[in-house]
């Protein structure tokens, strides 16, 4: 599925996508594997759209006691503050409860906390969440939802992607651990680039390549390929080019990337078939290297590799210099594009690469540590 989908909904603010259980479980062992008390003795906030549907919250109840979490947060955002409007319909869970109230429900957002063992069964799992109303709709730059983040230890939410930049701008200003979901292309954005850069973010390791299913309101718009409604009439749509983005650490950003030098990439890689040499940009001093596993082990200046070559960077092996893209003109320092001896070119739209007078995608410009 192309990502038009992923588009259209920015544009539309429609970006209310739900994470599967199995993709928030896959992606959070890998955590555990690395570090079993990475949430140990921890406050974790997860602002989702509605608590009592979202996976997330699902997902941290009922790993609460195994994991040693100390608290856990969730909140959700009031459907009429929604850009759009999905036909909201209170819960069982909500309307059987005695704080119900029929005029808050869809104007206030709500709070879940879990930190005790309520119902006296001896556990704390999803059946001991609290929950009331908040006093305003729950967005998380309310005074009210900052609070809660300066409480959190850890944040872990798929925000809308629409607020991806502001989003994690919020995190990034309270200094905190997170994991996000958003688009593989936000590195791009100059307000997120320098995080990648500095080696205080990198992606997560569940999601690599290919896409992912997300789960919409029942009356969101499916008007392109990749979508489906299971048994139970649920609507799902396919999204591509989503990653993980996070600061905690997990082991698989450690492992070097096996290389073959360049002359056995020119011999032996079937990627580079029919190639003598590797090519030189028109307006940086990099070689352009089309694909992560074609990148040579004895190159020592700088190269342009996809933006997937995230998904398998190593600090310890690579230097991150910058990003090639149409902001980076207007983007990188003085001192990185002299470094890169960048040349205004016609047709690289503010700093994209350019081989033999064409524009390339976007790339990420490093170089091997010595």
């Amino acid at each position: 599925m192309p990502n038009i989908n992923l588009t259209e909904a920015k544009r539309a603010k429609n970006d209310e996508f739900y994470t599967q259980y199995h993709d928030i479980e896959k992606e959070i062992n890998a955590y555990i594997d690395y570090d079993p008390d990475v949430f140990r003795g921890k406050t974790i906030l997860l602002p989702c759209d509605d608590p009592e549907w979202s996976n997330f919250t699902k997902y941290f109840a009922q790993n609460f006691e195994r994991f040693g979490i100390k608290k856990l947060i969730s909140t959700s955002y009031a459907s009429a503050s929604k850009k759009y409007k999905d036909g909201y319909q209170p819960t069982w869970f909500e309307t059987t409860d005695s704080q119900y109230d029929e005029d808050k429900t869809t104007i206030l957002g709500k709070i879940f906390t879990l930190d005790h063992d309520k119902t006296g069964d001896g556990k704390i799992d999803i059946e001991d969440l609290d929950w009331h109303y908040l006093q305003r709709d729950g967005d998380f730059r309310s005074k009210e939802v900052k609070k809660l983040r300066d409480e959190a230890d850890i944040i872990i939410t798929n925000p809308p992607f629409s607020l991806f930049r502001e989003f994690l701008a919020w995190i990034v200003q309270a200094d905190k651990d997170f994991l996000i979901i958003g688009n593989m292309n936000a590195i791009t954005y100059k307000e997120v680039f320098p995080l990648i850069k500095e080696n205080k973010m990198w992606f997560g390791p569940s999601i690599s390549s290919g896409d992912r299913e997300f789960q919409v309101p029942d009356n969101y718009p499916i008007n392109a390929a990749g979508w489906r409604i299971d048994e139970e009439g649920r609507k799902f749509l396919r999204i591509k080019g989503v990653r993980w983005f996070t600061n905690i650490d997990h082991g698989r950003r450690h492992q070097p990337l096996p290389l073959m030098s360049m002359k056995e990439n020119l011999k032996f890689n079937k990627k580079l078939r029919g190639k003598t040499s590797y090519v030189h940009y028109d307006n940086y001093d990099a070689i352009e290297i089309p694909f992560t596993n074609a990148i040579p082990s004895d190159y020592d200046d700088i190269m342009g590799v996809p933006i997937s070559f995230l998904d398998k960077y190593c600090p310890e092996q690579f230097e991150i210099v910058w990003q090639a893209s149409g902001n980076t003109r207007a983007s990188a320092p003085k001192k990185i594009l002299k470094r890169l001896n960048y040349r205004s070119h016609s047709e690289d739209r503010g700093g994209c690469t350019i081989v033999n007078g064409k524009r390339t995608y976007g790339r990420i410009l490093i170089k091997h540590r010595k």
